[in-house]
């Protein structure tokens, strides 16, 4: 008999682990330059090409649609590497030897906030956003919510993955997190 209500008990508690937190935690973003992707807007300068001077935001399919050389892949580069192929294209093409071509981000693509936060929904990046940063710019936790740890999804390479994430961890644009009810 006892242990049968012991195996109940235990089956009970196991049904009141906490969401997500079964999950491992996220990778952890590699030190290094940012990599493009789809929402980005970039403004590209073009040294004695003014006239393809603009800003371009990179499609859903991960290009830029650049005059007079049509689509160039942006998608999991960093903006130096998208500098040396725009200058590689426009010397393929014959439009100037020897180019200098330069990209800045001016808006990186935004992150998701949802569950147990004052204002849920979606935000702008800022470099260097840490969890707990996120949350504060979403105006702070309810008093229902979950503060050791939270679920992010993130897309590394065209792969999902999820993973649990404490106040320090840092996030990326395009990142989705979730802010769970705590239950004690």
């Amino acid at each position: 008999m006892r242990c049968v209500l012991l195996a109940a008990l235990l089956l009970a508690l196991s049904a009141c682990s906490r969401p997500g937190s079964d999950l491992p935690p996220i990778e952890q973003v590699a030190d290094g330059a940012y990599r493009l992707g789809a929402g980005d807007r970039i403004r590209v300068r073009f040294g004695t090409l003014e006239i393809l001077e603009n800003d371009y935001i990179v499609s859903d399919v991960g290009t830029i649609s650049v005059p007079l050389l049509g689509q160039v892949s942006a998608q999991g580069l960093t903006p130096e590497e998208l500098e040396r192929e725009v200058a590689r294209q426009i010397e393929t093409a014959q439009l100037e030897a020897d180019p200098s071509v330069s990209v800045q981000v001016e808006q990186y693509r935004p992150f998701f906030i949802l569950g147990e936060v004052q204002r849920p929904g979606l935000y702008p990046y800022i470099p260097q956003m840490t969890l707990q940063t996120a949350v504060a710019v979403s105006g702070g936790y309810t008093f229902r919510a979950e503060e050791d740890y939270a679920v992010i999804t993130r897309s590394i390479g065209g792969n999902v993955i999820e993973g649990t994430a404490g106040p320090s961890t840092l996030i990326m644009p395009g990142d989705a997190i979730r802010i769970f009810e705590s239950w004690f």
